[in-house]
Protein backbone atom coordinates (compact mmCIF):
# COMPACT_ATOMS: atom_id res chain seq x y z
CA UNK A 1 0.00 0.00 0.00
CA UNK A 2 1.13 3.20 -0.34
CA UNK A 3 3.17 5.41 2.30
CA UNK A 4 1.70 8.19 4.10
CA UNK A 5 2.43 11.25 2.28
CA UNK A 6 2.60 9.07 -1.22
CA UNK A 7 -1.20 10.08 -2.09
CA UNK A 8 0.01 13.57 -1.72
CA UNK A 9 2.95 13.41 -3.46
CA UNK A 10 2.57 11.11 -6.05
CA UNK A 11 -1.12 10.28 -6.57
CA UNK A 12 -0.74 8.92 -10.04
CA UNK A 13 1.55 6.33 -8.52
CA UNK A 14 -0.79 5.32 -6.28
CA UNK A 15 -3.93 5.37 -9.28
CA UNK A 16 -1.07 3.22 -11.67
CA UNK A 17 -0.23 0.67 -8.83
CA UNK A 18 -3.61 0.26 -8.69
CA UNK A 19 -4.12 -0.09 -12.63
CA UNK A 20 -1.47 -2.32 -12.73
CA UNK A 21 -2.89 -5.08 -10.35
CA UNK A 22 -6.28 -4.98 -11.67
CA UNK A 23 -5.43 -6.67 -14.95
CA UNK A 24 -5.66 -10.17 -14.17
CA UNK A 25 -8.41 -9.54 -11.88
CA UNK A 26 -11.73 -9.57 -14.12
CA UNK A 27 -14.45 -6.78 -12.95
CA UNK A 28 -11.31 -5.37 -10.72
CA UNK A 29 -13.54 -2.22 -10.31
CA UNK A 30 -10.53 -0.68 -9.34
CA UNK A 31 -11.89 2.97 -10.73
CA UNK A 32 -13.98 2.77 -7.42
CA UNK A 33 -11.65 1.48 -5.15
CA UNK A 34 -8.84 4.35 -5.94
CA UNK A 35 -11.50 7.48 -5.79
CA UNK A 36 -12.38 5.44 -2.48
CA UNK A 37 -9.14 5.39 -1.24
CA UNK A 38 -8.51 8.98 -1.75
CA UNK A 39 -11.51 9.87 -0.43
CA UNK A 40 -11.26 7.85 2.94
CA UNK A 41 -7.37 9.50 3.51
CA UNK A 42 -9.03 12.88 3.08
CA UNK A 43 -11.88 11.92 5.74
CA UNK A 44 -9.24 11.55 8.51
CA UNK A 45 -8.95 13.38 11.02
CA UNK A 46 -7.31 17.36 9.62
CA UNK A 47 -6.17 14.85 6.85
CA UNK A 48 -6.70 17.50 3.69
CA UNK A 49 -4.96 20.47 5.71
CA UNK A 50 -1.93 18.37 4.82
CA UNK A 51 -3.28 19.11 0.99
CA UNK A 52 -1.52 22.24 -0.60
CA UNK A 53 -3.74 24.77 -1.66
CA UNK A 54 -3.95 27.11 -5.10
CA UNK A 55 -5.52 29.80 -3.28
CA UNK A 56 -2.99 30.38 -0.74
CA UNK A 57 0.53 28.42 -2.76
CA UNK A 58 1.98 29.88 -6.05
CA UNK A 59 1.72 27.49 -8.74
CA UNK A 60 5.24 27.29 -9.19
CA UNK A 61 5.57 26.13 -5.67
CA UNK A 62 3.07 23.23 -6.35
CA UNK A 63 5.01 19.70 -8.21
CA UNK A 64 3.29 18.61 -11.13
CA UNK A 65 1.48 15.24 -10.56
CA UNK A 66 0.94 16.30 -6.70
CA UNK A 67 -2.25 16.24 -5.31
CA UNK A 68 -3.41 19.97 -4.49
CA UNK A 69 -7.43 21.68 -3.15
CA UNK A 70 -8.65 24.89 -4.69
CA UNK A 71 -11.83 26.70 -3.05
CA UNK A 72 -13.59 27.62 -6.42
CA UNK A 73 -16.70 28.80 -7.69
CA UNK A 74 -17.59 26.66 -10.87
CA UNK A 75 -18.41 29.99 -13.35
CA UNK A 76 -18.68 27.86 -16.55
CA UNK A 77 -19.20 24.25 -17.97
CA UNK A 78 -17.61 22.90 -21.09
CA UNK A 79 -18.45 20.42 -23.57
CA UNK A 80 -17.69 16.84 -22.94
CA UNK A 81 -14.07 15.79 -24.31
CA UNK A 82 -12.40 12.06 -25.15
CA UNK A 83 -9.19 10.99 -23.58
CA UNK A 84 -7.15 7.68 -23.82
CA UNK A 85 -7.93 6.26 -20.37
CA UNK A 86 -5.35 3.19 -21.32
CA UNK A 87 -2.60 2.88 -24.14
CA UNK A 88 -0.11 0.44 -25.08
CA UNK A 89 3.58 1.51 -24.96
CA UNK A 90 7.03 -0.09 -25.08
CA UNK A 91 8.56 -0.52 -21.87
CA UNK A 92 12.31 1.72 -21.88
CA UNK A 93 13.93 -1.56 -20.65
CA UNK A 94 12.91 -4.42 -22.12
CA UNK A 95 10.67 -3.12 -25.15
CA UNK A 96 7.65 -5.31 -24.13
CA UNK A 97 3.94 -4.08 -24.57
CA UNK A 98 3.13 -2.49 -21.69
CA UNK A 99 -0.50 -1.43 -20.94
CA UNK A 100 -0.51 1.85 -19.35
CA UNK A 101 -3.59 4.11 -17.47
CA UNK A 102 -4.32 7.48 -19.26
CA UNK A 103 -6.64 8.41 -16.60
CA UNK A 104 -5.87 11.78 -14.13
CA UNK A 105 -3.96 12.93 -17.10
CA UNK A 106 -3.41 15.48 -20.06
CA UNK A 107 -0.40 14.57 -21.73
CA UNK A 108 1.66 10.69 -21.86
CA UNK A 109 5.23 10.67 -20.78
CA UNK A 110 6.12 8.23 -23.61
CA UNK A 111 5.36 7.24 -27.11
CA UNK A 112 1.59 5.68 -27.35
CA UNK A 113 0.94 2.79 -30.10
CA UNK A 114 -2.57 4.43 -31.14
CA UNK A 115 -2.88 1.03 -33.39
CA UNK A 116 -3.10 -1.20 -30.77
CA UNK A 117 -6.32 -3.15 -29.92
CA UNK A 118 -5.96 -2.49 -26.14
CA UNK A 119 -6.63 1.14 -26.63
CA UNK A 120 -9.50 2.61 -24.38
CA UNK A 121 -11.27 6.54 -25.19
CA UNK A 122 -13.07 7.21 -22.52
CA UNK A 123 -15.03 10.52 -21.78
CA UNK A 124 -14.92 13.53 -19.27
CA UNK A 125 -16.60 16.64 -18.10
CA UNK A 126 -14.56 19.88 -18.20
CA UNK A 127 -15.33 22.87 -16.07
CA UNK A 128 -13.79 26.25 -15.36
CA UNK A 129 -13.10 27.35 -11.81
CA UNK A 130 -12.15 30.75 -10.28
CA UNK A 131 -11.61 31.67 -6.96
CA UNK A 132 -14.85 32.56 -4.49
CA UNK A 133 -16.38 35.85 -6.30
CA UNK A 134 -16.04 38.64 -3.61
CA UNK A 135 -14.58 36.44 -0.83
CA UNK A 136 -12.87 39.00 2.00
CA UNK A 137 -9.52 38.80 3.06
CA UNK A 138 -10.70 37.31 6.78
CA UNK A 139 -12.25 34.70 4.72
CA UNK A 140 -8.82 33.74 2.78
CA UNK A 141 -6.48 34.26 5.96
CA UNK A 142 -8.79 31.64 7.97
CA UNK A 143 -8.29 29.12 5.35
CA UNK A 144 -5.10 30.11 4.92
CA UNK A 145 -3.96 29.69 8.39
CA UNK A 146 -5.63 26.13 8.98
CA UNK A 147 -3.29 24.73 6.22
CA UNK A 148 -0.75 22.54 7.66
CA UNK A 149 0.73 22.17 4.35
CA UNK A 150 4.86 21.96 4.00
CA UNK A 151 5.96 23.21 0.06
CA UNK A 152 8.96 24.56 -0.95
CA UNK A 153 9.44 26.19 -4.82
CA UNK A 154 9.32 22.70 -7.27
CA UNK A 155 12.34 21.68 -8.89
CA UNK A 156 10.22 20.50 -11.65
CA UNK A 157 8.78 23.39 -12.26
CA UNK A 158 9.86 27.01 -12.66
CA UNK A 159 7.53 29.90 -14.10
CA UNK A 160 9.83 31.65 -17.19
CA UNK A 161 8.35 34.34 -18.84
CA UNK A 162 6.88 32.23 -20.87
CA UNK A 163 5.59 29.86 -18.01
CA UNK A 164 4.39 32.55 -15.18
CA UNK A 165 2.80 32.33 -12.25
CA UNK A 166 -0.76 33.55 -12.18
CA UNK A 167 -0.07 36.51 -9.39
CA UNK A 168 2.41 37.67 -11.97
CA UNK A 169 0.48 37.06 -15.26
CA UNK A 170 -2.62 38.82 -13.20
CA UNK A 171 -0.77 41.90 -12.94
CA UNK A 172 0.12 42.53 -15.59
CA UNK A 173 -2.94 41.89 -17.58
CA UNK A 174 -4.71 44.66 -15.06
CA UNK A 175 -1.85 46.68 -16.51
CA UNK A 176 -2.01 45.94 -20.19
CA UNK A 177 -5.17 44.61 -21.23
CA UNK A 178 -7.88 47.34 -22.44
CA UNK A 179 -11.33 47.01 -20.38
CA UNK A 180 -13.82 44.66 -21.61
CA UNK A 181 -16.32 46.13 -19.51
CA UNK A 182 -16.61 49.42 -17.57
CA UNK A 183 -15.35 49.45 -14.11
CA UNK A 184 -18.57 48.39 -11.77
CA UNK A 185 -17.12 50.50 -8.71
CA UNK A 186 -14.26 48.98 -6.39
CA UNK A 187 -14.59 45.43 -3.82
CA UNK A 188 -14.64 48.00 -1.57
CA UNK A 189 -15.49 51.79 -1.33
CA UNK A 190 -11.81 52.30 0.03
CA UNK A 191 -10.00 50.03 -2.30
CA UNK A 192 -8.78 51.62 -6.13
CA UNK A 193 -9.34 49.05 -8.52
CA UNK A 194 -7.93 50.02 -11.64
CA UNK A 195 -22.30 24.97 -27.05
CA UNK A 196 -20.14 23.34 -29.89
CA UNK A 197 -21.02 19.97 -30.32
CA UNK A 198 -17.67 18.61 -31.08
CA UNK A 199 -15.65 17.02 -28.71
CA UNK A 200 -11.89 17.14 -27.97
CA UNK A 201 -9.26 14.45 -28.12
CA UNK A 202 -6.28 14.49 -25.48
CA UNK A 203 -3.52 15.60 -26.72
CA UNK A 204 -0.16 14.94 -27.06
CA UNK A 205 2.96 16.52 -26.10
CA UNK A 206 5.18 18.79 -28.65
CA UNK A 207 8.48 19.44 -29.04
CA UNK A 208 8.74 22.68 -27.00
CA UNK A 209 6.88 24.58 -24.46
CA UNK A 210 4.19 26.75 -25.54
CA UNK A 211 4.18 30.52 -25.64
CA UNK A 212 1.56 32.63 -23.37
CA UNK A 213 -0.54 34.84 -25.50
CA UNK A 214 -0.72 38.38 -25.28
CA UNK A 215 -3.26 38.66 -22.89
CA UNK A 216 -6.06 36.27 -21.42
CA UNK A 217 -9.50 37.04 -20.13
CA UNK A 218 -9.89 35.12 -16.77
CA UNK A 219 -13.24 36.06 -16.96
CA UNK A 220 -13.97 36.28 -13.39
CA UNK A 221 -17.19 37.71 -12.20
CA UNK A 222 -15.95 40.65 -10.03
CA UNK A 223 -13.64 43.03 -11.67
CA UNK A 224 -10.40 43.88 -9.98
CA UNK A 225 -10.07 40.28 -8.16
CA UNK A 226 -7.17 38.23 -8.54
CA UNK A 227 -6.53 34.90 -7.85
CA UNK A 228 -5.80 31.47 -9.66
CA UNK A 229 -8.37 30.00 -12.10
CA UNK A 230 -8.29 26.04 -13.66
CA UNK A 231 -10.15 23.84 -15.71
CA UNK A 232 -11.40 21.25 -13.47
CA UNK A 233 -11.62 17.94 -15.06
CA UNK A 234 -14.31 15.52 -13.97
CA UNK A 235 -14.13 11.68 -14.70
CA UNK A 236 -16.87 10.21 -11.78
CA UNK A 237 -20.61 11.92 -11.20
CA UNK A 238 -19.97 14.19 -13.95
CA UNK A 239 -23.43 15.47 -13.71
CA UNK A 240 -23.28 16.46 -10.29
CA UNK A 241 -21.45 19.52 -10.73
CA UNK A 242 -24.07 22.75 -11.45
CA UNK A 243 -22.80 26.16 -12.79
CA UNK A 244 -22.42 28.71 -9.86
CA UNK A 245 -22.06 26.03 -7.35
CA UNK A 246 -18.77 26.51 -4.41
CA UNK A 247 -16.89 23.44 -4.09
CA UNK A 248 -13.42 22.55 -2.80
CA UNK A 249 -11.69 20.06 -5.32
CA UNK A 250 -8.98 17.94 -4.43
CA UNK A 251 -7.10 16.95 -7.54
CA UNK A 252 -4.28 15.94 -9.33
CA UNK A 253 -2.05 19.08 -10.93
CA UNK A 254 -1.40 19.15 -14.60
CA UNK A 255 0.38 22.14 -15.43
CA UNK A 256 2.39 20.57 -19.20
CA UNK A 257 3.28 23.38 -21.34
CA UNK A 258 2.04 21.09 -23.81
CA UNK A 259 -1.41 21.88 -22.80
CA UNK A 260 -1.63 25.58 -24.22
CA UNK A 261 0.01 24.63 -27.80
CA UNK A 262 -3.92 25.00 -29.17
CA UNK A 263 -4.01 28.70 -27.88
CA UNK A 264 -1.03 29.76 -30.33
CA UNK A 265 -3.12 29.33 -33.78
CA UNK A 266 0.06 27.86 -35.35
CA UNK A 267 -0.62 24.93 -38.02
CA UNK A 268 0.22 22.18 -36.01
CA UNK A 269 -2.66 22.64 -33.57
CA UNK A 270 -4.96 20.07 -35.64
CA UNK A 271 -2.22 17.53 -35.37
CA UNK A 272 -2.40 17.71 -31.38
CA UNK A 273 -6.24 17.61 -31.16
CA UNK A 274 -8.20 16.09 -34.50
CA UNK A 275 -11.30 18.08 -33.00
CA UNK A 276 -9.10 21.36 -33.21
CA UNK A 277 -9.48 21.92 -37.23
CA UNK A 278 -13.48 22.48 -36.01
CA UNK A 279 -12.90 25.05 -33.64
CA UNK A 280 -12.54 28.49 -34.29
CA UNK A 281 -9.07 30.06 -33.19
CA UNK A 282 -11.16 31.61 -30.21
CA UNK A 283 -12.62 28.83 -28.77
CA UNK A 284 -9.13 27.27 -28.63
CA UNK A 285 -7.57 30.41 -26.77
CA UNK A 286 -10.61 29.51 -24.20
CA UNK A 287 -10.72 26.29 -24.01
CA UNK A 288 -6.61 25.04 -23.97
CA UNK A 289 -4.87 28.54 -22.17
CA UNK A 290 -1.44 28.19 -21.25
CA UNK A 291 -1.36 25.66 -18.47
CA UNK A 292 1.35 28.41 -16.64
CA UNK A 293 -1.88 30.66 -16.12
CA UNK A 294 -4.77 28.37 -15.76
CA UNK A 295 -3.54 24.76 -14.55
CA UNK A 296 -5.49 21.64 -15.06
CA UNK A 297 -7.28 19.87 -12.08
CA UNK A 298 -8.04 16.35 -12.72
CA UNK A 299 -10.33 16.05 -9.95
CA UNK A 300 -10.15 12.79 -7.05
CA UNK A 301 -12.56 13.90 -4.78
CA UNK A 302 -14.84 17.39 -3.65
CA UNK A 303 -16.52 18.29 -1.38
CA UNK A 304 -19.44 21.31 -1.61
CA UNK A 305 -19.20 24.64 0.62
CA UNK A 306 -22.01 25.70 2.04
CA UNK A 307 -21.04 28.68 3.51
CA UNK A 308 -17.76 30.33 2.82
CA UNK A 309 -16.91 30.89 6.52
CA UNK A 310 -13.43 29.27 8.02
CA UNK A 311 -14.90 29.84 11.88
CA UNK A 312 -17.89 27.13 10.94
CA UNK A 313 -17.55 23.08 10.87
CA UNK A 314 -17.70 22.79 7.26
CA UNK A 315 -20.58 20.32 6.80
CA UNK A 316 -23.82 22.64 7.56
CA UNK A 317 -25.64 22.58 11.25
CA UNK A 318 -29.00 21.25 8.81
CA UNK A 319 -27.57 18.20 8.01
CA UNK A 320 -27.48 16.80 11.57
CA UNK A 321 -23.90 16.60 11.92
CA UNK A 322 -21.92 16.15 15.14
CA UNK A 323 -20.11 19.90 15.98
CA UNK A 324 -19.75 21.49 19.39
CA UNK A 325 -22.84 23.90 19.68
CA UNK A 326 -23.18 27.13 22.01
CA UNK A 327 -24.86 27.30 24.92
CA UNK A 328 -28.09 29.97 25.20
CA UNK A 329 -26.33 31.63 27.18
CA UNK A 330 -23.30 32.29 24.67
CA UNK A 331 -25.78 32.63 22.06
CA UNK A 332 -28.16 35.54 23.86
CA UNK A 333 -24.41 36.89 24.91
CA UNK A 334 -23.33 36.88 21.03
CA UNK A 335 -26.32 38.37 19.97
CA UNK A 336 -26.31 41.11 22.45
CA UNK A 337 -22.51 42.13 21.31
CA UNK A 338 -23.51 42.24 17.79
CA UNK A 339 -26.53 44.21 18.22
CA UNK A 340 -24.47 46.78 20.18
CA UNK A 341 -21.57 47.20 17.33
CA UNK A 342 -24.45 47.44 14.51
CA UNK A 343 -26.03 49.86 16.37
CA UNK A 344 -22.81 52.06 17.08
CA UNK A 345 -22.41 51.44 13.16
CA UNK A 346 -26.09 52.50 12.24
CA UNK A 347 -25.20 55.54 13.81
CA UNK A 348 -27.25 54.40 17.29
CA UNK A 349 -30.67 52.93 15.13
CA UNK A 350 -31.21 50.10 17.00
CA UNK A 351 -34.01 49.30 15.21
CA UNK A 352 -32.22 48.98 11.94
CA UNK A 353 -29.38 47.22 13.60
CA UNK A 354 -32.65 44.82 14.82
CA UNK A 355 -33.47 44.29 10.88
CA UNK A 356 -29.40 43.95 9.53
CA UNK A 357 -28.73 40.78 11.91
CA UNK A 358 -32.23 39.27 10.79
CA UNK A 359 -31.06 40.51 7.40
CA UNK A 360 -27.78 38.48 7.86
CA UNK A 361 -28.62 35.21 8.67
CA UNK A 362 -31.65 35.42 5.97
CA UNK A 363 -31.48 32.64 3.57
CA UNK A 364 -33.13 31.09 1.00
CA UNK A 365 -34.48 28.15 2.88
CA UNK A 366 -36.90 26.28 -0.12
CA UNK A 367 -38.95 27.49 -3.04
CA UNK A 368 -43.01 27.56 -3.62
CA UNK A 369 -43.49 27.15 -7.13
CA UNK A 370 -41.62 30.61 -8.32
CA UNK A 371 -41.76 32.05 -4.66
CA UNK A 372 -38.35 31.80 -2.73
CA UNK A 373 -39.49 31.53 1.07
CA UNK A 374 -37.07 32.95 3.65
CA UNK A 375 -35.36 35.97 1.55
CA UNK A 376 -35.04 39.23 3.29
CA UNK A 377 -34.27 41.87 1.13
CA UNK A 378 -33.18 45.17 3.35
CA UNK A 379 -33.57 48.65 2.54
CA UNK A 380 -32.29 51.45 4.70
CA UNK A 381 -32.96 54.42 3.47
CA UNK A 382 -32.47 58.00 4.75
CA UNK A 383 -28.53 57.36 4.28
CA UNK A 384 -26.32 60.42 4.93
CA UNK A 385 -23.72 61.21 2.72
CA UNK A 386 -20.63 58.36 2.79
CA UNK A 387 -22.14 56.37 5.25
CA UNK A 388 -23.26 53.25 3.04
CA UNK A 389 -19.71 53.10 2.11
CA UNK A 390 -18.66 52.94 5.72
CA UNK A 391 -21.63 50.77 6.38
CA UNK A 392 -20.16 48.36 3.97
CA UNK A 393 -16.88 48.22 5.67
CA UNK A 394 -18.27 47.40 8.24
CA UNK A 395 -20.74 44.45 6.82
CA UNK A 396 -17.18 43.07 4.99
CA UNK A 397 -15.51 41.90 8.38
CA UNK A 398 -19.13 40.03 9.11
CA UNK A 399 -19.74 38.10 6.07
CA UNK A 400 -17.38 36.05 4.12
CA UNK A 401 -17.94 37.33 0.93
CA UNK A 402 -19.80 40.13 -0.25
CA UNK A 403 -19.87 42.60 -3.61
CA UNK A 404 -20.34 46.39 -3.11
CA UNK A 405 -22.31 47.97 -6.22
CA UNK A 406 -22.62 51.94 -6.83
CA UNK A 407 -25.53 52.12 -8.85
CA UNK A 408 -24.17 55.31 -10.52
CA UNK A 409 -25.62 56.39 -13.44
CA UNK A 410 -22.27 55.53 -15.90
CA UNK A 411 -22.21 52.24 -13.74
CA UNK A 412 -26.00 50.94 -14.44
CA UNK A 413 -25.68 52.32 -18.62
CA UNK A 414 -22.42 50.21 -19.05
CA UNK A 415 -21.76 47.11 -16.40
CA UNK A 416 -22.19 43.80 -17.47
CA UNK A 417 -24.40 42.56 -14.40
CA UNK A 418 -26.06 39.41 -16.42
CA UNK A 419 -23.39 36.66 -17.83
CA UNK A 420 -24.18 36.78 -21.79
CA UNK A 421 -23.13 33.91 -23.98
CA UNK A 422 -20.36 34.47 -26.10
CA UNK A 423 -21.15 32.17 -29.61
CA UNK A 424 -17.55 32.55 -30.91
CA UNK A 425 -15.63 31.76 -28.13
CA UNK A 426 -17.97 28.86 -27.11
CA UNK A 427 -18.16 30.32 -23.36
CA UNK A 428 -20.40 32.32 -20.73
CA UNK A 429 -19.14 35.32 -20.08
CA UNK A 430 -19.42 36.47 -16.15
CA UNK A 431 -21.52 39.03 -15.25
CA UNK A 432 -21.64 40.71 -11.83
CA UNK A 433 -24.91 39.02 -10.60
CA UNK A 434 -22.96 35.70 -11.30
CA UNK A 435 -22.53 35.43 -7.30
CA UNK A 436 -22.07 32.32 -4.75
CA UNK A 437 -24.69 31.27 -2.63
CA UNK A 438 -25.00 33.62 0.67
CA UNK A 439 -22.90 36.54 -1.10
CA UNK A 440 -24.13 39.72 0.44
CA UNK A 441 -24.57 42.06 -2.38
CA UNK A 442 -24.68 45.99 -1.57
CA UNK A 443 -25.81 48.37 -3.43
CA UNK A 444 -25.50 51.82 -3.00
CA UNK A 445 -28.78 53.58 -4.34
CA UNK A 446 -27.48 57.01 -3.15
CA UNK A 447 -25.42 57.46 -5.95
CA UNK A 448 -27.93 57.70 -7.89
CA UNK A 449 -28.15 61.07 -10.34
CA UNK A 450 -30.02 62.45 -12.74
CA UNK A 451 -29.67 61.67 -16.20
CA UNK A 452 -31.37 59.03 -18.56
CA UNK A 453 -30.89 55.24 -18.58
CA UNK A 454 -30.12 53.41 -21.93
CA UNK A 455 -31.24 49.88 -22.95
CA UNK A 456 -28.25 48.28 -20.99
CA UNK A 457 -29.18 50.61 -17.85
CA UNK A 458 -33.09 49.41 -18.24
CA UNK A 459 -31.72 45.99 -18.32
CA UNK A 460 -29.40 46.17 -15.86
CA UNK A 461 -32.04 47.44 -13.01
CA UNK A 462 -34.83 44.96 -14.10
CA UNK A 463 -31.93 42.28 -13.40
CA UNK A 464 -31.57 43.75 -10.10
CA UNK A 465 -35.53 43.97 -9.70
CA UNK A 466 -35.88 40.43 -10.94
CA UNK A 467 -32.77 38.99 -8.21
CA UNK A 468 -34.41 40.94 -5.48
CA UNK A 469 -37.91 39.92 -5.91
CA UNK A 470 -37.27 36.36 -7.11
CA UNK A 471 -33.48 35.08 -6.53
CA UNK A 472 -32.91 34.63 -9.89
CA UNK A 473 -30.70 35.57 -13.03
CA UNK A 474 -31.93 35.92 -16.21
CA UNK A 475 -28.75 34.87 -18.46
CA UNK A 476 -28.12 35.97 -21.44
CA UNK A 477 -28.54 33.47 -24.64
CA UNK A 478 -28.43 36.14 -27.25
CA UNK A 479 -31.64 34.35 -28.87
CA UNK A 480 -33.80 33.41 -25.47
CA UNK A 481 -32.92 33.87 -21.49
CA UNK A 482 -31.82 30.59 -19.13
CA UNK A 483 -33.07 31.27 -15.67
CA UNK A 484 -31.02 30.19 -12.89
CA UNK A 485 -31.96 30.25 -9.03
CA UNK A 486 -29.75 32.15 -6.67
CA UNK A 487 -29.55 33.08 -3.39
CA UNK A 488 -27.95 36.43 -2.64
CA UNK A 489 -28.72 38.66 0.37
CA UNK A 490 -29.48 41.91 -0.71
CA UNK A 491 -29.03 45.03 0.99
CA UNK A 492 -29.94 48.35 -0.58
CA UNK A 493 -28.88 51.82 1.20
CA UNK A 494 -30.77 55.05 -0.41
CA UNK A 495 -31.77 58.46 0.68
CA UNK A 496 -35.44 58.09 0.00
CA UNK A 497 -37.41 54.79 -0.29
CA UNK A 498 -35.56 52.69 -2.30
CA UNK A 499 -37.00 52.63 -6.42
CA UNK A 500 -35.60 48.88 -5.90
CA UNK A 501 -38.54 46.63 -5.04
CA UNK A 502 -36.81 45.81 -1.28
CA UNK A 503 -40.53 45.80 0.49
CA UNK A 504 -44.14 45.05 -0.77
CA UNK A 505 -44.73 48.31 -3.18
CA UNK A 506 -48.57 48.10 -2.42
CA UNK A 507 -48.31 47.73 1.57
CA UNK A 508 -48.74 51.03 2.58
CA UNK A 509 -50.81 52.10 0.37
CA UNK A 510 -53.19 48.94 1.15
CA UNK A 511 -53.28 49.77 4.71
CA UNK A 512 -54.66 53.28 3.78
CA UNK A 513 -57.12 52.16 2.03
CA UNK A 514 -58.07 49.51 4.24
CA UNK A 515 -56.36 49.76 7.15
CA UNK A 516 -58.01 46.66 9.32
CA UNK A 517 -56.89 44.78 6.87
CA UNK A 518 -54.51 41.96 7.10
CA UNK A 519 -52.60 41.02 3.13
CA UNK A 520 -51.03 38.25 2.61
CA UNK A 521 -47.65 40.05 1.74
CA UNK A 522 -48.02 41.28 5.32
CA UNK A 523 -48.59 37.85 7.18
CA UNK A 524 -45.80 36.83 4.77
CA UNK A 525 -43.42 39.08 5.98
CA UNK A 526 -44.00 38.80 9.48
CA UNK A 527 -43.40 35.31 9.32
CA UNK A 528 -40.62 35.53 8.26
CA UNK A 529 -39.38 38.17 10.55
CA UNK A 530 -40.49 35.80 13.17
CA UNK A 531 -38.64 33.11 11.79
CA UNK A 532 -35.36 34.62 11.46
CA UNK A 533 -35.87 36.64 15.13
CA UNK A 534 -36.05 32.38 16.10
CA UNK A 535 -32.96 31.83 14.20
CA UNK A 536 -30.94 34.52 15.60
CA UNK A 537 -31.73 33.76 19.62
CA UNK A 538 -30.67 30.53 18.26
CA UNK A 539 -34.22 28.68 19.16
CA UNK A 540 -35.30 25.56 17.40
CA UNK A 541 -38.79 26.61 17.21
CA UNK A 542 -41.25 29.85 17.22
CA UNK A 543 -42.10 30.79 20.72
CA UNK A 544 -44.49 33.24 21.76
CA UNK A 545 -42.00 35.98 22.66
CA UNK A 546 -40.46 36.00 19.24
CA UNK A 547 -43.73 36.29 17.65
CA UNK A 548 -44.76 39.38 19.71
CA UNK A 549 -41.41 41.17 19.53
CA UNK A 550 -41.84 40.57 15.77
CA UNK A 551 -45.02 42.12 15.86
CA UNK A 552 -43.16 44.97 17.32
CA UNK A 553 -40.48 45.30 15.40
CA UNK A 554 -42.76 45.14 12.20
CA UNK A 555 -45.13 48.29 13.88
CA UNK A 556 -42.20 50.29 14.35
CA UNK A 557 -40.67 49.45 11.13
CA UNK A 558 -44.24 50.78 8.98
CA UNK A 559 -43.95 53.89 11.57
CA UNK A 560 -40.60 54.76 9.77
CA UNK A 561 -41.24 53.55 6.19
CA UNK A 562 -41.76 56.62 3.67
CA UNK A 563 -44.60 56.16 1.23
CA UNK A 564 -43.49 54.73 -2.28
CA UNK A 565 -42.31 57.28 -4.98
CA UNK A 566 -44.66 58.55 -7.73
CA UNK A 567 -42.95 58.38 -10.76
CA UNK A 568 -45.44 60.61 -12.68
CA UNK A 569 -44.83 63.25 -10.18
CA UNK A 570 -43.23 66.49 -11.11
Amino acid sequence: MPSTDDWIHNPLGVVEGMFAASQNVPDSGWEAKAVAFFKDRLEEKDAHTRVPSLNDVPLHYLPPGSLVRFRCFIQDMFDPEFYTGAYEAADPTTGAKVLRCGKYRDVTDCAVDFNSGNTLTAERRTFYCVPIPGENPWAKEGFAASSRARVAPSTSYAPTRQKRSYEEDDDDDMDTQPQTQPHTGPQSPTEARGNGDCKRREKAAPCGPAAAPAHLDLNFPLPGEKGPSCLLKVYEERDGFTLNEAVEVFGILSVSPALGALADGDASSSLLDPAGAMETAEEQRVHSPPASLVPRLHMLHATPLPHGNPLLPAAGLEDGSACSSPSPGELSSARAELLSFLSGVLLGDALAAEYLILHLVSNVYTRRDVLPLGKFTLNLSGCPAAFPERLYRALRQLVPSSYYLAMTLQNMNQVRLVPTKDYGANRLRSGALQLARNTSLFLDESRLEQGQLDPTGVRNITALGTLISWQKVDYDFSFHTMEFSCNVNVIIASEGRSLLPAVEDDFVAMRKEAPQSVSPEDLHRMLVVARLLSVSRGHTSLSPADWLRAKQLELLRRSRTPPPPRLNEP
